[in-house]
């Protein structure tokens, strides 16, 4: 009687046990068309399931200060962030690390781009003749959508971007900027070099109505980053488990849809000049 009680015992301890424990639990920032996304990091969750050895679940947000928001609240343990998103979300969550970045984030770009309609020819230098155009940035939290290219602009003009333009817009994700700028709608726009390149190859975007007219120079920018608790919740090692999963990701399908030819290690360090950056135009206090 008494063996058969403590069997009873230990089967509902074990079932509110699996009852409340947590799936793991991660997002990204919406940078492109969300039926992307969605493709994307329902693939990255199913990989990271099969090497974590644990249920791992994608949840998309909004916006980028959704992504920073979810993270802070523990909503998610794991995110895809920009540079400007990721410093942001670890200044909120204390011991929180960037623990993998894409090859290409170490030197990662912004393109201005142009409708050619607003007659501004590409060049190497910083392009003469966009002011008092109008322009489109991405989205307000974005690096290379509006941090790196609101610097550049206030370093040549010496104004905030909304003295120098006509008019200025956020377009809330790069797929969007281009498209506002291939129909005219804004005669310049900022974007990720990446996501240009893949719309371009895909043909999303018109080369005889919208040019790249000039590169920033390179910055560290995209980077996955993971709460510091989760070895406290997932048991020892766990973020270490993590980070060797995402290093060792060589799926080409699944390296192609971000895309990048491999991940390689990040350090909260790697991004204090995107940090600096964002303090030198206040947003970052």
């Amino acid at each position: 009687m008494k063996l058969s009680r403590l069997i009873i015992a230990a089967t509902m301890l074990v079932a509110a046990t699996l009852a409340n424990a947590k799936d793991f639990t991660f997002t990204a920032i919406p940078d492109q068309d969300s039926s992307q996304l969605q493709l994307r990091f329902g693939k990255v969750a199913k990989y990271l399931e099969t090497q974590l050895g644990v249920k791992v679940n994608y949840v998309p947000v909004k916006s980028y200060a959704a992504a920073v928001t979810a993270f802070r609240n523990d909503e998610v343990q794991l995110a895809w962030f920009g540079g400007l998103s990721g410093v942001q979300a670890r200044l909120l969550v204390p011991g929180s690390e960037a623990i993998a970045q894409g090859y290409e984030d170490q030197f990662f770009k912004t393109y201005f781009i142009a409708h050619t309609s607003a007659g501004v020819k590409p060049g190497e230098s910083f392009p003469e003749g966009i002011e008092g155009l109008t322009l489109t940035f991405g989205s307000k939290g974005s690096t290379s959508g509006r941090l790196m290219p609101e610097f550049y602009i206030r370093e040549h003009f010496k104004r905030a971007p909304e003295e120098v333009f006509s008019r200025v817009g956020f377009s809330t994700d790069h797929s969007r900027t281009i498209a506002l700028v291939n129909t005219g709608a804004y005669q310049i726009g900022v974007v990720n070099y990446k996501v240009w390149e893949t719309e371009l190859a895909e043909g999303k975007v018109d080369p005889e109505k919208v040019q790249v007219i000039w590169e920033t120079p390179v910055y560290p920018d995209y980077q996955w980053s993971i709460r510091g608790d989760v070895d406290g919740n997932w048991g020892a090692g766990f973020s270490a488990k993590v980070k060797a999963a995402l290093l060792g990701m060589n799926d080409p399908d699944l390296l192609a849809s971000f895309p990048r030819q491999s991940f390689v290690e990040a350090k909260n360090s790697d991004y204090q000049p995107i940090l600096d950056t964002a303090k030198s135009i206040g947003l970052i206090d």
